[in-house]
C-alpha cells in the first residue's frame, strides 16, 4: 500500500527555498494576468510590452537600477532586524528622517562644500538610526510591541516632513509650492550619465550588503541575532543580552533606511519635498524584498532589482495602458500573499512511500 507521508523539515535545503520562491513569483504573475484581463487588456500583450519597456532596453534597465537603490538599503536593514525576530515595519519613516537630516546638512548646516556629501550620508544614517532606536527604547522600558511603534512612527515622520516643507523650511524660490530650496551642486550626488542612478549610494548599498553578510555569518553579533531570532528563551538561558543586541540591530537597520532617504533627496530630487514624492513606498516594499531574500543578505541584490522592476512596470502600465499607478500595490500584495502561503511548502516535505503488508 502506498501512503502519503508529510514530515516537518527543520532546516530546508537551499534548493527547496529557491524553488518555492520562484514558484511563488510565477504564481503571483499568473494571477496578475487576471488583473490585466479585468481591464480588458490581453495578459500576453501586457507582459510583452512590459518586457520591452523594462529589461528590453537600456533606459528601462537604468530605471530599474535607480528604483532598486532605496529598496536595497532598506531591504538589507530589515533583513537583519527580521533575523532577530524584531519586526521593524518602520523603514518608511526611517527613510524620511534620513532624508530630513540630509536636507538640514545641505541647506542649513553651513558645512564647507568639501564635506557636504560625507556629512549628508553620515547624518542621513544617524537620522534613520535614531528614529529606529526609539522603538527599541519603548520596548525595553515599557514592553510596547515594536510592530505598533515602528508602524505609527512612519506617520509621525511623514507629518514632520509636511510641517517642515510647509513651514520653516519652505523654499523662497518655490513660489507657493511646498518644497525646500534646491540643494547646491556640492550637496548633490553624481549620477551615471543622464540617468537617476546616484552611484555613490549604489556603491554604499553594495558595501553594506557585504558588511551585513559578514555580521550575520562571521561575528558574535550575528550569532546572537540568530539565537534570539530562533529562540528568545534559549538566548536568555545562554546569557545573551537581548536589548543590547536589538540596539545594534536597529542602529544598523534604521541607519540603512536613513541612507536610502539621504540618497533620494541628494541624488534624485535635490530638495526635500512631499513624503510620497521622496519615497514611493520603498520602506513598505522593502519588507517583501527582505522576506524574499530568505535571510541571505547577498540575495537582497536580486530581490531589490526584482521589485525595482515592478516599480518601473507601474510606470509602463500607467503610460502604455492608462492604468492607475496604484495598481502596483496590487502586484506587490499578490507577491507577498504567495510568499507567505508558500512558507508551509518549505517547512514540510511531502513523499509517497510503499508500506509492507
Amino acid at each position: 500500500m502506498i501512503r502519503l507521508k508529510i514530515r516537518k523539515v527543520i532546516h530546508p535545503r537551499w534548493t527547496s527555498v529557491f524553488g518555492v520562491s520562484v514558484l511563488s513569483i510565477f504564481l503571483s504573475f499568473f494571477f496578475i494576468g487576471f488583473v490585466f484581463f479585468g481591464y480588458g487588456i490581453s495578459p500576453i500583450t501586457a507582459y510583452y510590452e512590459i518586457f520591452i519597456e523594462t529589461v528590453g532596453n537600456v533606459y528601462g534597465v537604468t530605471q530599474i537600477i535607480w528604483q532598486s537603490i532605496p529598496l536595497m538599503l532598506c531591504g538589507v536593514g530589515l533583513l537583519l532586524a527580521f533575523k532577530a525576530s524584531y519586526w521593524n515595519i518602520g523603514a518608511e519613516g526611517q527613510l524620511l528622517m534620513g532624508a530630513t537630516a540630509a536636507t538640514w546638512v545641505a541647506l542649513f548646516s553651513g558645512i564647507p562644500d568639501l564635506f557636504q556629501v560625507p556629512m549628508i550620508f553620515a547624518c542621513g544614517f544617524a537620522g534613520g538610526a535614531v528614529w529606529g532606536l526609539i522603538s527599541t527604547v519603548l520596548k525595553s522600558q515599557f514592553r510596547i510591541n515594536e510592530v505598533i511603534t515602528t508602524l505609527m512612527m512612519n506617520y509621525i515622520a511623514m507629518n514632520i516632513v509636511l510641517y517642515l516643507i510647509h513651514g520653516p523650511w519652505k523654499g523662497e524660490e518655490m513660489r507657493g509650492f511646498a518644497y525646500t530650496d534646491s540643494f547646491s551642486q556640492a550637496a548633490s550626488l553624481p549620477t551615471i550619465g543622464n540617468s537617476y542612478i546616484h552611484w555613490p549610494t549604489l556603491l554604499l548599498g553594495a558595501v553594506l550588503i557585504g558588511v551585513v553578510y559578514v555580521i550575520v555569518s562571521r561575528t558574535k553579533l550575528g550569532y546572537e541575532v540568530k539565537v534570539i531570532g530562533q529562540s528568545p528563551g534559549a538566548a536568555r538561558y545562554a546569557g545573551i543580552p537581548y536589548f543590547r543586541t536589538i540596539f545594534w540591530v536597529m542602529l544598523i537597520s534604521g541607519g540603512c533606511a536613513g541612507l536610502a532617504g539621504a540618497g533620494e533627496v541628494s541624488g534624485v530630487h535635490h530638495m526635500l519635498r512631499h513624503p510620497e514624492q521622496v519615497s514611493l513606498g520603498y520602506g513598505y516594499t522593502a519588507i517583501i524584498v527582505a522576506w524574499l531574500a530568505r535571510g541571505n543578505p547577498l540575495v537582497v541584490i536580486l530581490t531589490s532589482f526584482l521589485f525595482g522592476m515592478i516599480y518601473v512596470i507601474g510606470d509602463v502600465v500607467q503610460l502604455s495602458f492608462g492604468l492607475p499607478f496604484q495598481i502596483i500595490n496590487v502586484f506587490t500584495g499578490l507577491i507577498l500573499f504567495f510568499l507567505i502561503a508558500s512558507e508551509s511548502l518549505m517547512k514540510y516535505r511531502i513523499s509517497f512511500e510503499r508500506e509492507e503488508q
